[in-house]
């Protein structure tokens, strides 16, 4: 457990080799992406964490508002506490969102950043923009209406998830108590974080030899996709493909640790 300013952070750690965090995505907590940890493991000591909120990390404030920038801070005290070297990164969806705020804030904690389809609405064309800031308050407006799971089933749509673009051995997680507890926090909280924030793309730009943008090859055009695309462009990058959908990672974690080992070992890195 790390004490950081407003919160305490439960992180876990498996492997041995550099530090590799990982920033889950959606209400993902240090668990989430346990598989693909497990992938990774033989080269990379792994970082995962809960966000503050989620499952065991606290809060000391629950009326404290919380913002990506925020959750890129907790990110910043983290590997401050964990390594004096630059750390390689892999972030989902609001993961990667944080993990883009963190590199703008403290680039110099970061050897590279894979960033698995931000939702960075600002890089999108205007009438995307407007689209995915409607289907994304509509998610809101259904959580607070008719509660968690009729907001979740909205989620999955506006992300895209397929729940059987799974590998053969993958386990759906079952509902839980803490499960439940996560996604109303989630969707509280960081989702409307989500909605609001800008990345600051100057300070993107003046890193981004140390950024790979990535998009699920299953994903299609769905809003996240479409900003990991356009994301690149706006980086002058290439954007990586990566096994399966948006939540790709825990779904079909060998093929995507398979993948995210190479692109972590390219020259780039």
């Amino acid at each position: 457990m790390l004490k950081v300013p407003g919160a305490r952070l439960h992180y876990e750690l498996r492997g041995t080799g550099p530090l590799l965090l990982v920033v889950a995505g959606g209400d993902g907590d240090a668990r989430a992406n346990a598989a693909l940890a497990d992938g990774l493991a033989d080269r990379y000591t792994v970082l995962t964490y809960d966000r503050r909120g989620l499952s065991a990390s606290t809060i000391d404030d629950p009326a404290q508002p919380i913002t990506l920038a925020t959750h890129a801070e907790d990110v910043h005290h983290l590997l401050a506490a964990l390594t004096t070297e630059p750390a390689r990164v892999y972030g989902s969806s609001i993961g990667a969102l944080i993990a883009l705020e963190h590199l703008a804030r403290h680039p110099g904690q970061v050897r590279l950043l894979v960033a698995h389809e931000p939702p960075a609405v600002q890089v999108l064309p205007e009438a995307e923009r407007a689209a995915a800031d409607a289907a994304q308050r509509e998610v809101e407006e259904t959580f607070a209406a008719e509660g968690t799971f009729a907001a979740l089933a909205k989620f999955l749509v506006v992300a895209g998830i397929d729940p059987a673009d799974r590998e053969e051995d993958v386990v759906l997680p079952r509902p839980s108590r803490e499960r439940q507890a996560n996604l109303e926090f989630f969707l509280t909280h960081d989702a409307p974080a989500v909605r609001r924030h800008r990345l600051d793309l100057d300070a993107l730009r003046s890193a981004a030899g140390r950024v790979v943008p990535a998009v699920g090859v299953n994903s299609g055009p769905i809003m996240p996709y479409r900003c990991g695309v356009l994301l690149a462009a706006e980086l002058g990058v290439p954007y990586a493909g990566f096994p399966g959908g948006h939540n790709g990672g825990v779904l079909r974690p060998k093929g995507f640790s398979a993948r995210l080992r190479e692109v972590l070992t390219s020259e780039k890195a």
